[in-house]
């Protein structure tokens, strides 16, 4: 039997500048599912994103769905992408399975955790407050650098790495420190600097883009401080939904939020292609 893609509407050009095309999955040219081929907001025409992939009940655990995944493969590569991306919901454990074993590698996964009306106490001698307008200037300029290499780390170009910080920098924080509902705080210890954080307020849920304990007071417990401020601030601003991106191989962070009661919500999973 041959698998193969049939396109189903011509290839599709959104105003970000992202690509996109529908397919349906076929065995002998008998429809059997669809899949949702684009590129990345994010990296521009050089990382494709598998947006979806469906197998019909009838004809799924017949290896359909790794032929078109690969097949899928093979028009990104035609693109002219050098890598390919997808997102899998917790709980699908047969998207896991397929993309493990088609040699995706996990590169981070979304978080969320329900908070109550109730919110908590910080430790003793805990406490946060906003940070001041140079604070903010070298916060930003080294959390840039910092989310740039994180990047570099799990396989991007050094150019693309930066070009998305930058990106998403100028997006985020239009206006700076003065950017409307963002939150920037300093964590602080019986009068002394710990950490910093940052926490966006959505629309239903609030969510920490950056979390860090300074490197002279880690390993001190200020990393679940710091998270219990931005579930403080959440609340404080009627928020009941607290996210956050854990980056795969941070395993103190992952131990920590999944302590805190975290939940994972997602997986985003990553190949290259050679």
């Amino acid at each position: 039997m041959t698998t193969t893609l049939r396109p189903t509407e011509p290839l599709q050009r959104a105003a970000d500048g992202t690509r996109s095309r529908r397919y349906q999955v076929c065995v002998n040219s008998r429809p059997v599912g669809a899949i949702h081929l684009g590129t990345s907001p994010s990296f521009g025409d050089s990382v494709a994103r598998i947006l979806d992939l469906r197998i019909e009940e009838p004809d799924r655990r017949r290896g359909r769905g790794t032929v078109a995944a690969l097949a899928a493969e093979e028009v990104a590569r035609g693109w002219g992408c050098r890598q390919i991306e997808t997102i899998v919901p917790a709980g699908a454990e047969a998207g896991l399975r397929l993309t493990e074993a088609l040699g995706y590698v996990l590169r981070n996964r979304g978080m969320e955790k329900k908070l109550g009306d109730t919110p908590p106490e910080l430790p003793v001698g805990s406490s946060g407050r906003p940070m001041t307008e140079a604070e903010f200037d070298a916060w930003q300029a080294y959390e840039f650098e910092h989310y740039a290499r994180t990047w570099i780390e799990r396989g991007v170009p050094e150019a693309e790495a930066y070009a998305k910080a930058r990106r998403d920098h100028d997006q985020l924080l239009p206006q700076g420190a003065a950017t409307e509902n963002m939150l920037f705080s300093v964590l602080e210890q019986e009068g002394t600097r710990v950490g910093t954080l940052w926490v966006a307020l959505r629309e239903e849920k609030a969510f920490v883009f950056d979390v860090e304990a300074d490197a002279d007071h880690r390993g001190r417990g200020h990393g679940r401080a710091l998270m219990l401020l931005a579930e403080i601030q959440a609340t404080a601003a009627g928020r009941r939904v607290l996210g956050l991106n854990v980056f795969a191989g941070n395993t103190p962070a992952e131990r920590l939020y999944e302590s805190m009661g975290y939940e994972t919500t997602q997986y985003a999973l990553y190949k290259p292609l050679v």
